[in-house]
């Protein structure tokens, strides 16, 4: 749980050697490490691992590293001195070279092990050994935990080079995916959904790798080319990292009794869990089996807030699987993830994605996530039969948890103070029929118009949807429908409003806090990278500060630049519309 931060609390961190005075390695100290580990941390061929919460790793340098940005935000609110992103031993550290850091920061990382689970059903194909036991982090290697102002962090390198669970890959991660992730956590930190954090990113001035991609205008639903991309390290930083996934992993082993050890492997990480993420609401002197009963409760009531503040903002995850879930209930892996243009019920930029994972299937996908964990958690409560009922009993309550929480959500987009069903479905009727864009439109409504004139500047007039077998094209049809369900919305606000405080300036400034104006569209981002991708980090950093700020009215530039519909010629075209998992 991260908590709120007092400006009289916060201690400034000016250098490493103020960094390493707040080093506390909660994990390393007191779960177990793989017994075939290396205590230098030289481990980097794909191997099982048997048993063992984490493997020491030390991750892989880039060659020549060269800083590309970092988070300002998050810098201030750790404390940190801005300058410190540029000094040579942060330099040193954060691009995965730590043989030199300062004590008692520790000269070796951890990666950990988690299971597969896909929409509700276990995997074990994607481990090269084809057993589940090597499987986990391929490239991201946690460097340090830290007590930051009364905070547990975990700082964890992306792309910082293979591990025992690699696969045969690299370990790297290139340039274009790291601005990707980079970007996108600073946006939906300021967007008000709980996520990893970005805090720097650097990029090797002259290493690279190839990875398959698409070419300039492909329409290809697969990358149709190979490119030589730079290779970046990204650090990102969370209270753990700790997956549903890894849960899982320590939860089939108990359940199979796969070693004398696996039943108290699985406690410890559940009880580590707790500590980590739950220690201010769980009580510690419960016994497991009520531990795990509350853990099961919050994590429920975190995921459904979560899911549903994904919808609010237009986010689709993309990929979310159990080991893409995080049991704090934050975003996690921003691997093929993308903003809906275009609203569209079944939008997914990851061509491997499906509809189980689109854009309001989400909740659908987090109650496959949650009933995973669940099903991990089970053999604490042993032969109880009370507390097994009452496991499932929170297990089958998510759905209606989840739905009430979306109703909040589409009610306070829309200025309601509860929601209307009737009201509501027309809508998602008329925004099917009709291509609209999703942030647009809502941020529109939010000025509380007069009329729909405003509301048209959202539509896509000239563009056919593909995917979709009818849509209006009349414009008198439009005009009327739209028309009909305007009159309905604001006969509610009004209603709504005589039984308020609420006047209209307020009624707006309250879902313009809810509807954000800017979001951080792909074809955005493309434009960023490529640039980057030649020493020119610019654009970058000018989307930072503008997704930074996403409810803010910007300026008239900033306005006409990013506050616009996507063009007709960037739909359906491959790295734009939509990706791959090359990354």
């Amino acid at each position: 749980m991260i908590k709120p931060l007092s400006q009289a609390t916060c201690q400034t961190v000016a250098t490493l050697e103020d960094l390493a005075k707040l080093a506390n390695y909660s994990l390393m100290d007191t779960l177990n490490c793989d017994p075939d580990g290396k205590a230098n941390g030289a481990d980097y061929s794909p191997r099982q691992v048997f048993t063992g919460h984490y493997v020491p790793v030390n991750p892989t340098p880039i060659e020549e590293p060269e800083y590309v940005a970092h988070s300002n935000n998050f810098f201030h609110e750790l404390g940190f001195a801005n300058s410190m992103v540029k000094s040579e031993d942060f330099v040193r550290m954060f691009s995965g070279d730590i043989s030199q850091v300062p004590k008692p920061i520790r000269n070796v990382g951890w990666a950990t092990g988690y299971a597969l689970s896909i929409y509700g059903s276990e995997y074990i194909q994607q481990c090269p050994f084809q057993t589940g036991n090597g499987y986990g982090d391929g490239r991201a290697v946690s460097v340090l935990e830290a007590v930051i102002n009364d905070q547990r962090w975990e700082m964890q390198l992306k792309g910082g080079g293979r591990t025992p669970y690699c696969r045969g890959a690299d370990g790297r991660a290139v340039l274009r995916s790291s601005i990707r992730e980079f970007l996108a956590q600073d946006h939906m930190h300021s967007l008000g959904v709980p996520t990893s954090r970005s805090l720097c990113l650097y990029v090797s001035k002259t290493q690279k790798v190839k990875r398959p991609w698409y070419s300039p205008g492909s329409r290809s639903k697969d990358p149709d080319m190979y490119i030589s991309e730079a290779v970046a390290i990204s650090t990102r930083v969370a209270p753990s990292f700790i997956r549903v996934g890894q849960l899982e992993l320590f939860g089939r082993r108990a359940r199979k009794n796969e070693h004398p050890n696996a039943m108290q492997e699985l406690e410890k990480l559940v009880l580590h869990c707790i500590f980590r993420e739950y220690g201010d609401v769980i009580d510690p002197k419960l016994i497991t089996a009520e531990k795990a009963l509350l853990l099961a409760r919050e994590f429920r009531g975190r995921l459904t807030s979560l899911t549903a503040n994904w919808i609010r903002v237009g986010f689709c995850q993309g990929n979310f699987n159990s080991d893409n879930c995080a049991v704090g209930g934050f975003t996690l892996d921003y691997g093929p993830f993308g903003f809906c243009d275009v609203f569209n019920p079944h939008f997914q930029s990851w061509t491997g994605g499906g509809q189980h994972f689109s854009f309001l299937n989400q909740p659908m996908a987090a109650q496959q996530n949650f009933q995973m964990f669940c099903t991990a958690l089970r053999p604490l409560l042993g032969s109880h039969e009370d507390y097994r009922l009452q496991l499932d009993e929170i297990q089958s309550g998510f759905s209606k948890v989840m739905q009430t929480q979306m109703e909040k959500v589409w009610a306070a987009k829309l200025g309601l103070s509860t929601f209307n069903s009737e009201l509501f479905s027309e809508l998602e009727t008329l925004m099917t029929l009709t291509p609209v864009d999703y942030t647009i439109f809502f941020r529109e409504l939010s000025a509380v118009p007069d009329n729909i004139e405003p509301l048209k500047k959202s539509f896509y007039k000239d563009w056919k949807p593909s995917m979709q077998s009818s849509y209006i094209s009349d414009p008198k049809e439009i005009h009327q429908r739209w028309s009909q369900w305007f009159t309905k919305w604001k006969l509610l606000i009004s209603n709504d409003n005589i039984s308020s405080t609420y006047s209209r300036e307020q009624l707006s400034i309250q879902m313009k806090r809810v509807n954000p104006k800017y979001i951080l569209r792909e074809w955005f981002v493309v434009p960023a990278y490529q640039q980057a991708s030649e020493g020119n980090y610019s654009l970058v950093r000018e989307l930072q500060e503008v997704m930074t700020q996403p409810y803010a009215e910007q300026s008239k530039d900033i306005e006409q630049k990013y506050y616009r519909l996507k063009p007709s010629e960037y739909f359906e075209v491959g790295g734009l519309s939509h990706l791959s998992c090359s990354s």
